[in-house]
């Protein structure tokens, strides 16, 4: 339960606050589209800003499906490595532009939300990153659990380009 609030006060806390890891200019953007149909599923974190909500999380998948109330639903997990805890956070997610798809917002706890914005997808739906606009918290997804270094350095070009700082970045152990 300490898991699911301290995302959601995370969440929040991210509504109010000044660009943190990123530069304020450019403003960020999201991607120009989604298919959500083509999101949903399992993506594994490749990397993360640090946070108090995931400390000592690896091994870290995030699940996306249709709830048959038309919002998505979202399970977060925290796997078991090197002795820590499993850990796992439902929530749901409703679609905050319906002409991108690419703002959603999220909540794990009662009627509280936060940003998810999708900034970067690959065309083939094996790599997203998600921020918010305060640029605290910051993901990295991917459909296989691991990158290689041409991978990494990839994705850490793509950051840059977004404004990202990439010295914070948590790289998660699968």
């Amino acid at each position: 339960m300490r898991f699911v609030i301290a995302l959601t006060a995370a969440a929040l806390a991210a509504c109010a606050s000044q660009p943190v890891n990123r530069a304020p200019e450019p403003p960020l953007k999201t991607v120009a589209a989604v298919d959500l149909e083509r999101y949903l599923g399992t993506w594994y974190e490749i990397a993360r800003y640090p946070n108090s909500f995931q400390k000592a999380c690896e091994a870290v998948t995030a699940t996306y499906t249709m709830r048959t109330d038309g919002l998505i639903g979202v399970r977060n997990e925290c796997g078991a490595i090197d002795g820590a805890r499993a850990r796992v956070a439902e929530g749901r997610a409703r679609v905050a532009d319906a002409a991108t798809n690419a703002k959603l917002k999220v909540s794990f706890f009662g009627p509280f939300w936060g940003d998810y914005w999708i900034v970067d997808l690959d065309e083939d739906y094996s790599r997203a990153i998600v921020g918010e606009p305060s640029g605290r918290y910051l993901w990295v997804l991917a459909r296989e659990p691991d990158a290689d270094a041409a991978e990494r350095a990839d994705i850490a070009a793509t950051l840059e380009s977004l404004g990202y700082a990439t010295a914070p970045l948590h790289w998660t152990r699968h």
